[in-house]
């Protein structure tokens, strides 16, 4: 027996603020969370972009010594999100530890602040050095780091899911939760994903001359999805997580619902790790409107992947143009933030909730010429307001993983 999924509780640290209330004034005021690269004494020198999608406020995490023994930067994100949605969530302690609760929750490479300096320290004088590493700096920087502090923190017994498939991470975590209580594996899950800042990770996609480099002196004025002039990805930090539930449940105990996971795709394109490729993403969108069971004049708006790179933009709105033609709008939201990894779809299925929930959408940030071979779609290119019942998250990674979301409003 199938299970309806239901969202009820959400929280995102982003680039455009933590709380819902700035998130919000964010998207509608058309404000950046990019700025300049920070210097790390290592690799700044070398590379060539110098923009960062970078989480520039202070946050009181206020863990015990207890729980920060084992965290990188990484897993601070990841267990506040997680504790701001069991806080939201109204779930008492002997639900949380009774093996109902799971964490489907990803990083895309664990902390790479805590694997530079164990690096560091071997490539040195071993013999002074190799003391300095820590016991526990594995678990700081393992690549289940995040689900498995947070299952440490809050007492958590349930199955633990730790995805790491690069921009494709907490959309997968998302999705694999979904069908962990959608077949009645769990009754709820915590889902999502971090990842911080870390130079290391500008410098691979760097070296691929995937980044931007154009607008190092106006950080604001990049990345620029679909837009003629943009010049590639800017990668950004942050966390996000989101509670999932079984609707009956969640409607017997009275909680809050946001939102319900009406449908999830995820296939891989079976050949080129890096070029996206338009038969796989349009067979994943078909796949999530099969799953949803919904036509795709249902969908209203679409969540882009839209990573601001030359082909990669163009392929996603070839796809989007197969399935869907232009009927539903569509936003590039790492447009605002920058390319956040792992936690990008997360981070962008909740700002989707904000936007239905508030009666708005969103345009893409600079897009001011809007590429010829991206203007087959129906971009937003201002704050319009409208009611949207059902969206799409689509985003899709190196090793040619594609996944797409499909959500509804929290309405009944």
């Amino acid at each position: 027996m199938k299970r309806r999924v239901v969202i009820t509780a959400c929280s995102a640290i982003t680039p455009i603020g933590y709380r819902k209330e700035d998130i919000i004034e964010s998207l509608r005021q058309g404000k950046s969370g990019v700025k300049p690269l920070r210097d790390d004494g290592l690799l700044t020198d070398h590379i060539h972009s110098k923009v960062f999608g970078t989480v520039d406020y202070p946050i009181d995490y206020g863990f015990t010594r207890k729980d920060t023994k084992t965290m990188g930067p990484v897993a601070y994100y990841a267990c506040q999100v997680a504790k701001d949605v069991l806080a939201a969530s109204g779930l008492d302690q002997e639900f949380i530890s009774s093996g109902r609760l799971g964490v489907s929750f990803g990083s895309t490479h664990g902390s790479p602040t805590v694997q530079r300096n164990i690096y560091k320290t071997f490539f040195s004088n071993l013999e002074s050095e190799f003391s300095s590493i820590g016991a526990v700096d594995y678990l700081k920087s393992m690549v289940h780091t995040t689900a498995v502090n947070i299952t440490r923190m809050f007492g958590i017994t349930g199955r633990v899911i730790a995805s790491s498939t690069a921009c494709t991470t907490s959309s997968q975590s998302i999705g694999f939760g979904y069908e962990m209580v959608k077949y009645g594996m769990q009754d709820a899950m915590i889902c999502g994903g971090a990842d911080e800042y870390d130079t290391t990770t500008v410098a691979v996609f760097d070296n691929l001359l995937a980044c931007s480099v154009d607008y190092n002196d106006t950080p604001e004025c990049t990345p620029r999805p679909f837009d003629s002039k943009r010049d590639g990805l800017v990668v950004g930090e942050g966390g996000a997580a989101v509670l999932l539930e079984d609707y009956d449940s969640a409607k017997a105990r009275g909680a809050n619902i946001i939102g319900e996971i009406i449908g999830f795709a995820c296939n891989n394109n079976g050949g080129d790790l890096i070029l996206p490729n338009l038969d796989g993403i349009t067979a994943t969108l078909h796949l999530a409107l099969e799953d949803a069971n919904i036509k795709p004049a249902d969908v209203g708006f679409i969540s882009a992947h839209a990573t601001a790179t030359k082909m990669g933009d163009v392929i996603e709105s070839q796809a989007i143009d197969k399935v869907y033609g232009n009927g539903p709008w569509v936003t590039g939201l790492k447009s605002y933030m920058g390319h956040t990894m792992g936690t990008c779809g997360a981070i962008e299925l909740i700002l989707s909730l904000y936007m239905m929930e508030q009666g708005f959408l969103a345009p893409t940030l600079n897009l001011e010429s809007v590429d010829e071979r991206c203007a087959m779609l129906r971009h937003v290119r201002e704050v319009t307001e409208t009611e949207t019942r059902i969206a799409a998250i689509q985003n899709f990674a190196f090793g040619g993983v594609n996944t797409c979301l499909l959500i509804a409003d929290g309405r009944e």
